[in-house]
C-alpha cells in the first residue's frame, strides 16, 4: 500500500504537502504541452522492455510530476487497447478499476516517496528521510503479482544518506517495477543515479499555454494579469499559479519602480517597500520567497539582455526600457558580478535568518553602486 507514516488525519496532511487551490499531482489527469514525453513513456511500456528508473527533468512547475503520476495510472489502472489493439495514450477512465485507489495515494502498488511528516513539530520535513527510502526499498522487493511503481517527487530533496539509499535500489532493479524520479536540477544527483536512469527531458511551457492554464486554473484572474504571469514565470504554470494566488504581480510592480529610481534611489519609498519584508509570518514568508525569485529574475533577465541583445518584453510599464538604462550605466562583467553579490546576499538571510529589510536595502544598495 502506498505508505503513510504518519497517523494524521489525511486531508489535513494533504493541507500541509499541498497548501494551493490547484489540483495536486496525484488527482491531476490534465498534462499540456509535453506530447512528445507521454509517447516516449507510451513507446516504452509497448516495446515490453520498459526501463526499470526514469529520470524526468525540466525546470520546476512544468508537470513533470504530472506526468509521473500519468504513466503510474496507466500502469497500474490503464492500459485498455485503443483503435488498434494497443493503448494510444497515457489517459485512465476516472471509472476505471483501482483509479480511486491511486489518486488518493494508497494503492498497494503504488509507492509515492516524497518529504514526510515530522512528529516532533507536526511540520513536513525538509528533505527526504532516509528511513523513508528503506520503506521504499521493503516495498519494491515485494513478490506480488502486477507493477509496483514508484514517485520519487523530488529528487532535488533528498539528502547525502537517502540519495545512497536510492543509488543502492537502483543497482538491483526487480522484474515488473519502476521508478519514476522527479528532478528539477538533475546535475545535482549523484553520477551514478544519473547513469541508472533513463533520461525523460520536459521543457518549458509556451506563454500561450501558460496563459491558457491560468485562465482554467486561476480564472479570477485578467487577460493583462495572466500575460504578465507568464512572462514572470518563464514558462512555469506551477510557478504562474504561485505568483498569482500571493499577489506577487503587485510585489513586482513595487520592485521595479524602485529599480527605476536608480542610480537617485528614492529612499523613503525603498524603507517602505523593504520595510514589507520585516514582519513574520507565513503571508510575509511568502513575499519574501516571492521576492528572491523575482529579483533574481529580474537581474537574470537583465544579463541575458546584455550578453545577446534585444529588449525584453516589460511585463509591467515602469519596466520599458529600464534594463537598457542599466546595461547602459555599466558594463555587463559588473552586472554579473552585482547579481552574485545579491544572489549570496539574499541566500545567507535565509541560511542564518538575518534581518530581511536589511538584506533588501543592502541589495539595492549593491546595484546602486554599480551605477554610480
Amino acid at each position: 500500500m502506498a505508505r503513510s507514516k504518519v497517523s494524521a488525519d489525511p486531508t489535513e496532511l494533504e493541507k500541509l504537502e499541498w497548501p494551493h487551490d490547484w489540483p495536486p499531482p496525484w488527482r491531476n489527469d490534465r498534462l499540456v504541452g509535453h506530447e512528445m514525453a507521454e509517447r516516449t513513456l507510451l513507446a516504452a511500456q509497448q516495446t515490453g522492455k520498459l526501463h526499470h528508473a526514469w529520470l524526468l527533468t525540466g525546470p520546476r512547475g512544468i508537470g513533470k510530476a504530472t506526468l509521473a503520476w500519468r504513466f503510474a495510472r496507466f500502469l497500474l489502472a490503464g492500459q485498455e487497447g485503443g483503435l488498434f489493439g494497443a493503448p494510444d495514450s497515457l489517459d485512465v477512465a476516472t471509472d476505471a478499476p483501482g483509479r480511486n485507489l491511486i489518486d488518493a495515494r494508497v494503492h498497494s502498488g503504488l509507492f509515492h516517496l516524497r518529504r514526510s511528516l515530522d512528529p516532533k513539530d507536526n511540520r513536513i520535513r525538509d528533505e527526504i528521510a532516509v528511513d523513508d527510502v528503506r520503506e521504499l526499498s521493503a516495498f519494491m522487493r515485494k513478490t506480488e503479482e502486477g507493477w509496483r511503481v514508484a514517485i520519487v517527487d523530488s529528487a532535488d530533496e533528498m539528502n547525502r544518506n537517502s540519495a545512497n539509499a536510492i543509488l543502492k535500489i537502483l543497482e538491483e532493479p526487480r522484474p515488473n517495477s519502476v521508478l519514476l524520479i522527479v528532478a528539477h536540477a538533475s546535475g545535482r544527483l549523484l553520477p551514478t543515479i544519473r547513469s541508472r536512469c533513463r533520461r525523460l527531458t520536459l521543457h518549458p511551457l509556451g506563454d500561450d499555454t501558460v496563459i491558457k492554464l491560468l485562465g482554467d486554473y486561476a480564472p479570477g484572474t485578467s487577460a493583462d494579469e495572466r500575460t504578465a504571469l507568464a512572462r514572470l514565470a518563464e514558462g512555469s504554470i506551477g510557478r504562474a499559479l504561485e505568483l498569482s494566488s500571493a499577489g506577487s504581480l503587485a510585489l513586482y510592480r513595487e520592485m521595479v519602480e524602485v529599480l527605476s529610481t536608480l542610480p537617485d534611489l528614492d529612499v523613503p519609498r525603498l524603507h517602505g517597500f523593504a520595510e514589507r519584508f520585516a514582519r513574520r509570518g507565513e503571508e510575509a514568508n511568502a513575499d519574501w520567497r516571492s521576492l528572491n525569485y523575482l529579483f533574481d529574475g529580474w537581474l537574470k533577465g537583465l544579463l541575458r539582455e546584455g550578453a545577446v541583445g534585444g529588449g525584453t518584453a516589460p511585463v509591467v510599464p515602469a519596466e520599458q526600457g529600464l534594463r537598457a538604462k542599466f546595461l547602459a550605466a555599466a558594463s555587463l562583467d559588473r552586472w554579473m558580478e552585482a547579481w552574485e553579490k545579491v544572489a549570496r546576499l539574499l541566500s545567507r538571510s535565509d541560511a542564518v535568518n538575518t534581518d530581511r529589510k536589511q538584506t533588501v536595502l543592502g541589495s539595492f544598495l549593491i546595484l546602486q553602486s554599480v551605477m554610480r
